[in-house]
């Protein structure tokens, strides 16, 4: 088939649908513009898809029914947006971007107490808020909110609709962007589609995965890994009133999504573009590795994963175009940027960066982190990563294998290492973690904690050691310097300004006490935002606020290439800002408890002879040696 013979064919009888009809003159020569640009690649994903079955005209129809009305209900003031950021399309690599990710209850009781706390967002520099799911979910377990019964109404406890879009106003008039979840793998089994299923209808059973006995199930579950295998085994669940087994990748209660079925596709579809039109500046794509599933296979990172989400992201690019994509692919470091395009996800999170962050801090080296992101840290220029510590989930050890055993690492055996430094188990450790999705059978698990309790902030003070407290300082601050320093946008999550420590309240909670991700999910209380804290706590908010302005004053901190250079220590990790106006920065990190001298040819990178160093205001000269104290970062400018 000639895709853009074909596609231009269909476009023109789509044009003489009756939802496109109605709209005004204006209305129609704006999204002609726009359907004549994207339309072929929207086509041609959607037949490389459904291209095979009968009905597949009549979708398309519906699809184009969606989009176009998705266009026409959008806001005039988001319609500007689109305008706007047309302009500037690469904003979100801008040094003034900061992000931040917080849970609405926890941040702010509710949707209005959030928006009373946005002179404090804008304090503190923030320009892309995150808000944790805030949409209907099942009382009781829900997953953190990820388990959605109704994507068009918000939780009653936190506020409505019409709260949430009068939020989103007031963050477009600060000027901070708004980030919302996209959970489109999986609904609640609460869900309307999912009652009905149960109920016997038959066409919407054909909207998840569900088998009459477990024999093709039990086909599929020898590729699959067990993502929650400390609450349930395998994949599947078997639902009482339908008799039937249901697919279910992470919990019982959500029901993955069959993209197979092109009906899916467009109401998922509608769904999106409602979250765009509240305010949505970008939609972190949930769960977007697990998206489509073939026999054999293990069901993640498949290519039509791939081309259903580059299908989304053309109907966004037609009704909403201003919006972008942010990928949630915790896998394989070669899987993760496969999903980082201009016409798949332009954001992705940085969970490699991450990780090797963490793993320098407890072994002291950056050799694995040097080699790994020497390999898989350049992604498209038009794209960004967001660079984070720490989320609300919990943390995996996403490094590649085969780098690892180039260094004589052995990839299992340092996982298993790393999950005991940081669950406390092993001698000398200083972090305060603990086991997630701990694996009876081999062991393995994920880490979770607060970032100042896993730097050691929690156990330093139980003891009242001062020398310890100054250390986890140090490191919570090198932590921080490294995201804020490395391009992208880097990430905070609510309450690591402050330090917050661990919170263990959840093992009280009924609902709660089964998933120790709660324990860093913290409440931010009024008194913290007013910083009624500790004094060691204050000390961390100050100099991460001193970064921050740094930062979003200086250009080169933001859009511009990074290059990780083979430092000559083992101890320390070394990246080069190169700017498209010739700008550079030599950002050095000592991952060490102790002072190290590098030798000077470490800064020839920056072509200078003097650099200045912007933490600390002082001037080094770029002939002679340079010492950096225990923890210490620095950025020298040339």
């Amino acid at each position: 088939m000639n895709y853009v013979i074909e596609s231009k064919k269909t476009l023109e009888r789509l044009f003489n649908e009756e939802v496109f009809l109605r709209l005004s003159k204006s209305q129609r020569e704006e999204i002609s513009a726009r359907l004549t640009k994207q339309f072929p690649r929207l086509f041609t994903h959607f037949h490389h898809i459904y291209g095979w079955q009968y009905d597949f005209y009549y979708h398309l129809q519906q699809l184009f029914a969606v989009i176009v009305r998705g266009f026409a209900e959008r806001p005039e003031h988001l319609k500007a947006k689109d305008k706007q950021k047309a302009k500037h399309p690469n904003w979100y690599k801008s040094n003034k971007m900061l992000g931040m990710a917080i849970y609405v209850d926890l941040f702010g009781g509710d949707i209005a107490g959030l928006r009373a706390r946005i002179p404090y967002f804008k304090r503190l520099g923030v320009t892309y808020l995150h808000l944790m799911p805030l949409f209907q979910c099942p009382k009781g377990e829900n997953d953190g909110g990820y388990a959605v019964t109704d994507y068009r109404n918000v939780m009653p406890r936190l506020g409505t609709i019409d709260d949430l879009k009068g939020l989103s106003k007031d963050l477009n008039d600060a000027g901070i962007n708004l980030v919302l979840d996209f959970v489109f793998n999986h609904t609640s089994d609460e869900h309307e589609w999912a009652m009905l299923a149960k109920q016997g209808e038959h066409e919407f059973q054909q909207y998840y995965y569900m088998f009459d006995d477990k024999a093709i199930p039990n086909a599929y579950e020898t590729h699959l890994r067990e993502i929650f295998p400390q609450v349930r085994r395998g994949n599947f669940t078997f639902n009482v009133d339908s008799q039937k087994w249901v697919w279910t990748t992470f919990n019982n209660f959500q029901w993955d999504l069959n993209y197979s079925n092109p009906a899916v596709f467009t109401k998922i579809a509608a769904e999106m573009l409602f979250l765009a039109n509240i305010g949505g500046d970008a939609l972190r794509l949930d769960a977007l590795a697990f998206i489509w599933k073939e026999m054999g296979t293990d069901c993640e990172n498949l290519d039509k994963a791939h081309t259903l989400i580059q299908a989304f992201n053309a109907c966004l690019q037609i009704a909403a175009p201003s919006v972008v994509f942010k990928s949630e692919a915790i896998v394989h470091p070669d899987e993760v940027v496969k999903y980082i395009d201009r016409k798949e996800c332009q954001l992705s999170y940085n969970p490699l960066l991450m990780a090797l962050i963490w793993n320098s801090l407890a072994t002291r080296k950056t050799r694995l982190i040097t080699a790994s992101l020497q390999k898989t840290n350049t992604i498209n220029d038009h794209c960004s990563w967001v660079n984070y510590a720490r989320c609300h989930d919990d943390i995996g050890w996403t490094f590649d294998d085969s780098v690892a055993a180039e260094l004589g690492i052995n990839g299992d055996d340092h996982r298993h290492f790393l999950n005991q430094f940081y669950t406390g188990r092993f001698e000398g450790s200083f972090a305060n973690g603990i086991a997630f999705g701990e694996n009876p059978e081999t062991g393995d698990c994920r880490v979770c904690g607060s970032l100042a309790s896993l730097c050691g902030l929690e156990s330093a003070l139980a003891t009242n050691n001062q020398a310890d407290i100054e250390s986890a300082v140090s490191r919570i601050v090198l932590v921080h310097s490294i995201i804020l320093s490395f391009g992208g946008i880097p990430l905070l999550y609510a309450g690591d300004e402050f330090a917050l420590l661990n919170d263990y309240s959840y093992q009280q909670n009924t609902e709660q006490k089964d998933d120790a991700r709660w324990v860093h999910r913290i409440e931010v209380s009024d008194d913290v935002l007013a910083g009624r804290v500790s004094p060691t706590q204050l000390s961390v908010q100050s100099k991460l606020n001193h970064l921050i302005s740094l930062r979003q004053t200086h250009p080169i901190l933001g859009d511009a290439n990074t290059q990780v250079l083979n430092a000559p220590n083992q101890h320390c990790f070394a990246y080069l800002r190169v700017s498209n106006l010739g700008e550079r920065c030599l950002c050095i990190v000592n991952f060490s408890e102790h002072t190290l001298v590098l030798p000077s040819a470490i800064m020839r990178c920056l072509e200078s002879k003097i650099a200045l160093e912007l933490i600390t205001s002082t001037t080094y000269e770029c002939s002679k040696p340079i010492s950096l104290q225990a923890y210490q970062c620095l950025w020298l400018k040339s």
